[in-house]
């Protein structure tokens, strides 16, 4: 049985802090030692990412990961185990180079993180950046791996949570520009010749943040669009790609923060929409398979028959192909909105708990959120945890607005197509 998401948040709490409290000291110990004794650092060649529990921030972090590689750095990347598919989307960092951590039981969270630590030392890890914003086990990680160089958020003066002093270069996390641009600010101090208080005091431009796309095999191409005209014939539906569109509904996100969900009345009301407008274009409203039943739910009460549940028929390695193949999808503040943006799928992304400001698909996308006052809700002060229980945010999002920007990203898919 998997450790569910707010016993790992109270763990990281009650263990974390005293945790941090004894190793902090340590930590500067050993490095005033090593300062003595060691020739003065390189520039990273060495340098190891560690993200472990967002997916889509492993799409996020790409251009940041390019811009350290091109400075000549060798790229290493710890991630929980059941996250590492989405390393896999741009194959930035080589597959034996990236570490995984098993959370599913504390035995293995346990001895997966000794092994860990083992291990970046036998790889002479010399930099490690921290691209956690309010995890006290990523700062213990960071502080106890072996690397000189250790780069990540710092609250400085702030309110924000506690971790310790286990970073050499203490960065502001800032709340008003794009998560990927606070990620390239961490680059920039782990590259930097000069100490700076706080770090990173550069410019950087909209242009720097421009995701690679995915390179999509042919045969895996074909057999996505296979596969989907089966379904389709198999339901009695004419499809064939290109005389329709294919749009793609994604109704649920992860137990992570319920509360960015979108109603799944909304969602059927929305597909009903969609035919209604679109009658001869397929719709696969898609899921991973433990969100069978959740989709279903969506597709039953919308009784469309151009509707199909398409949860769990395609693996992590396959979204791409099938992104490619799509003419539009809508998708609550999840994965997939990050995911689709290394192909040229257009999407409409809903936020409530979250912003767009920070958090919002760098691909095709146009991002919905009703700016109500008391969103968004969840920072890096409070370990994205809201007292929330019921998320006016998310139903203040009406389906005429979503049916209105997926008819706009419809009709632009429709004019490239064109020319």
């Amino acid at each position: 049985m998997s450790i569910s998401v707010n016993t790992m948040r109270a763990i990281d709490h009650w263990v974390g802090v005293p945790l941090c409290a004894i190793v902090s000291p340590l930590v500067a110990l050993i490095d005033s030692i090593k300062n003595i004794f060691a020739r003065p650092l390189d520039a990273p060649r060495k340098l190891l990412f560690i993200e472990l529990s967002e997916m889509g921030s492993a799409i996020l972090v790409d251009p940041a990961m390019r811009n350290a590689q091109a400075r000549g750095a060798e790229l290493f990347f710890l991630i929980f185990k059941s996250n590492r598919a989405s390393l896999t989307l741009l194959n930035t960092v080589k597959p034996e180079n990236i570490f995984t951590i098993d959370s599913s039981s504390l035995g293995g969270l346990i001895k997966d993180t000794l092994q860990f630590l083992v291990v970046a030392r036998k790889h002479r890890i010399d930099t490690v950046i921290d691209l956690e914003l309010f995890s006290r086990f990523t700062a213990l990680l960071t502080g106890l791996c072996g690397a000189r160089r250790r780069v990540g958020y710092h609250i400085f003066h702030g309110e924000g949570l506690w971790r310790g002093f286990m970073l050499t270069r203490k960065v502001h996390y800032n709340p008003h520009i794009h998560i990927t641009k606070n990620f390239l600010s961490l680059i920039h101090a782990a590259f930097a010749k000069d100490i700076e208080v706080p770090f990173s005091k550069i410019h950087i431009t909209d242009s720097e943040v421009k995701l690679e796309q995915a390179v999509i095999d042919p045969v895996a191409l074909k057999k996505v669009r296979e596969q989907i005209e089966q379904l389709a014939a198999s339901a009695g539906i004419n499809y064939a790609h290109g005389k329709q569109r294919l749009i793609l509904v994604n109704p649920n996100a992860s137990d992570l923060l319920p509360q960015r969900r979108w109603a799944q009345q909304r969602f059927s009301e929305l597909i009903q929409g969609l035919h209604q407008r679109y009658p001869e274009d397929l719709i696969l409203i898609t899921g991973s398979p433990a969100e069978f039943d959740y989709v279903e739910k969506v597709r039953t009460v919308a009784n469309v028959k151009h509707a199909l549940n398409f949860a769990g028929q395609v693996t992590f390695a396959q979204l791409p192909p099938l992104y490619t193949l799509s003419d539009v999808m809508v998708t609550n503040d999840s994965g997939p909105g990050h995911f689709s943006a290394v192909t040229p799928l257009r999407t409409v992304v809903l936020f409530g708990p979250e912003t767009p400001a920070l958090y919002g698909s760098v691909g095709k996308s146009i991002a919905i959120t009703a700016n109500l006052a008391c969103s968004p809700c969840v920072s890096a002060a409070n370990h994205r945890k809201t007292p929330c229980h019921d998320n006016v945010c998310m139903q203040a999002i009406t389906v005429a607005q979503v049916l209105e920007k997926m008819t706009l990203q419809l009709s632009e898919a429709d004019q490239a197509k064109a020319h």
